[in-house]
């Protein structure tokens, strides 16, 4: 039997993860998210897909972040009608995340509309629209539940499992009968974090297509984490200043309050009024509340004993942008959470040009800052950056505190590997090269697969 894996995002960068698979008569797709940073990679979100988007039959969905989910109105507009398979949390996030996309792209159309033509430029259209996201929600088929196999036809079903990352996230498992069975690996999560389980293990499987975002780095102890964290915020407070946190609103902000809440009961921290500064942020929260099923056991005990565990005395939500721009009459005693993680537009973008320039303030990154954003420009120690076509000094104490990283490190993602029996191919995606390159080593001086391979945008390969 013919099976072919074909490579039409995630590669060569981090982010618009996209594969496909062609088996047992059917064409699926595996993600298909936003390419985004700079270095050309945003340009290819409006370039015409590399396979032809009317004959998929079925998507399926690891999560809901925008960078495995933003393409998927693109697609249904280009021709796409088949099923969108992923679980019932993962759909509650992605809707959030689409409809706030295309909020985003229409608001930046009717802002630039006018700028191009007073410069007689063309105009580029938005993306999608609100409408295109409703259109595209429709084709969300029943949910797919942990650990329970599906049949796609008589040849191919599909498995989808736990994969510790965000509220909902997946590894999917491939089976084609007789054949083989391939593993998509999404992101998997960190070990030991708040909130959601540790990822599951894998089973045995021939082919499996595996990120590497932290493959080249050690998280720290989350224990030591939080003790850092709460002495960066301790230290700013005694400086007179505020504490900005570039998060994503999912998943990430929610540990953030999650933990301040914590910090906050055991007196570790000095009392602070903290914002969640996201709409969305905000939104998501009320998403987690209703998804008990991807809790650890120690969050469904606190909610067993109704405690909130995301909210404490001090946090405010603001909703509104005059809510927003309130903030920045608060000089200090401030821990300001906004999106996006990457400082590459919302909130956070208003709230850096107010405080990055004050030596009493600190910036405080908690994710992965991908080649060209504003976030990475910041941790790589430019002395000046440009906040809104503005040059800024940067003047804040800056942190990287890598232990809340949603992502598997090093470590993990081996021990992932590991428990796969009888593994012919590896492919490495969602890393840069560098990164992919060294971690390829570790896997072959480990012998976890015959063949490992790191596939380059539109790279086909016979399985």
């Amino acid at each position: 039997m013919s099976i072919e894996l074909s490579f039409h995002g995630g590669v060569d960068t981090v982010t618009g993860s996209c594969h496909l698979i062609k088996a047992g008569g059917l064409n699926v797709l595996i993600d298909c998210g936003m390419f985004q940073g700079t270095d050309g990679w945003e340009d290819r979100n409006y370039e015409s897909f590399s396979f032809d988007p009317s004959s998929i039959d079925f998507l399926l969905l690891t999560h809901g972040h925008l960078d495995h989910c933003g393409r998927i109105p693109l697609l249904v507009k280009a021709g796409f009608n088949g099923s969108i398979i992923c679980t019932s949390a993962t759909y509650d996030i992605a809707k959030i995340i689409l409809m706030d996309s295309a909020r985003i792209h229409e608001e930046d159309y009717a802002h630039w509309k006018k700028i191009w033509k007073r410069r007689g430029e063309k105009e580029r259209k938005p993306l999608y629209t609100i409408l295109d996201v409703m259109d595209t929600l429709r084709l969300f088929d029943d949910f797919a539940r942990y650990g329970v196999k599906r049949d796609l036809n008589q040849i191919v079903s599909v498995t989808f499992k736990d994969a510790g990352h965000i509220l909902g996230a997946s590894f999917i498992e491939i089976d084609i009968k007789k054949e083989k069975r391939l593993i998509f690996s999404g992101d998997l999560g960190n070990r030991n974090k708040p909130i959601i389980r540790d990822p599951f293990m894998p089973e045995s499987a021939e082919i499996i297509v595996v990120e590497s975002t932290y493959s080249d780095r050690e998280h720290k102890d989350f224990g030591h984490t939080v003790d850092e964290f709460a002495g960066i915020i301790s230290q700013t407070c005694k400086r007179g200043g505020n504490t900005l946190i570039p998060s994503f609103a999912i998943e990430r902000a929610q540990d953030l309050l999650y933990i301040l809440r914590k910090l906050t009961d055991e007196g570790r921290i000095p009392p602070c009024r903290v914002f969640l500064d996201s709409p969305m942020g905000i939104n998501v929260t009320g998403v987690m509340r209703r998804h008990p099923e991807c809790f650890d056991d120690e969050t469904s005990a606190l909610f067993s004993n109704n405690e909130d565990p995301f909210w404490f005395p001090g946090l405010e939500f603001t909703l509104t942008p005059e809510e927003s721009k309130q903030i920045n009459f608060v000089k200090s005693n401030a821990i300001i959470i906004a999106g996006s993680g990457m400082c590459t537009g919302g909130r956070i973008k208003h709230h850096l040009k107010h405080n990055i320039w004050r030596p009493e303030a600190s910036v405080v990154f908690v994710g992965f800052q991908a080649e060209g954003t504003l976030g990475r420009h910041i941790v790589d120690g430019k002395a000046t950056v440009k906040i809104y076509r503005e040059n800024y000094n940067v003047r804040a104490s800056v942190h990287t505190v890598g232990g809340f990283s949603s992502h598997a490190d090093r470590s993990i993602l081996l021990d992932w590997l590991g428990n796969s029996k009888g593994t012919e191919k590896i492919f490495l995606v969602h890393g840069e090269s560098e990164k992919m390159s060294n971690f390829k080593k570790a896997i072959m001086d480990r012998q976890l697969a015959g063949e490992v391979i790191a596939p380059h945008y539109e790279d086909h390969f016979e399985l």
